[in-house]
């Protein structure tokens, strides 16, 4: 015959209490001492549009404020509309030349550089705004676009898209704002 053993509850508390209290201990270890603080970073960003163009040239600086608030006011983007800094079409120039951090652009404006730099943004007879929203986000638009500006040592961020109407004859004001994902 078997010999049953008897579950010593007692024992088995004890010695789980114990190794509970070795791994918090080995956790309290491996933790770091002082928490580091964010450093705080400054960036420059020119645009290609005038600041006279509310919703083309605002666009950037409210992309600017929000990061800025997201980041508690860590990350700060100074923006400088076309002209200040560079011409409006030599924004990515400045990007790659290392004269500011970051541009606000459009890629078209480039298209004679490369027409595949047209390829981000709205081409005429081309994708609508849900449909330019598909192929970037769901199509695979946004890494690909990406992949060719590596190649120029650029990356895009989709910041805000104002969706515009255009219908001819009609005089019905257009009164909603579509962002994207930033």
């Amino acid at each position: 015959m078997t010999e049953k053993k008897n579950f010593d509850r007692r024992a088995f508390l004890t010695r789980a209490s114990i190794g509970g209290a070795a791994a918090a201990a080995g956790a309290t270890l491996a933790a770091p001492a002082i928490a580091q603080e964010n450093p705080s970073i400054s960036w420059r960003m020119t645009s290609s549009f005038p600041k006279s163009t509310d919703t083309l040239y605002g666009t950037g600086e409210y992309f600017a404020k929000l990061v800025e608030e997201a980041t508690d006011g860590k990350f700060k983007i100074q923006s400088f509309s076309a002209g200040e800094i560079v011409g409006g079409l030599q924004a990515a120039d400045a990007v790659q030349e290392g004269t500011v951090e970051m541009a606000h652009t459009v890629g078209y404006y480039y298209w004679g550089k490369d027409p595949a730099w047209a390829v981000g943004s709205a081409i005429p007879f081309s994708l609508n705004y849900r449909g330019m929203n598909a192929w970037n986000y769901a199509g695979g638009g946004i890494d690909l676009y990406n992949e060719f500006l590596s190649q120029h040592g650029l990356l895009r961020f989709r910041a805000a898209i104002p969706a515009c109407r255009w219908a001819a004859g009609s005089a019905r004001k257009s009164t909603r704002w579509t962002t994207s994902k930033v």
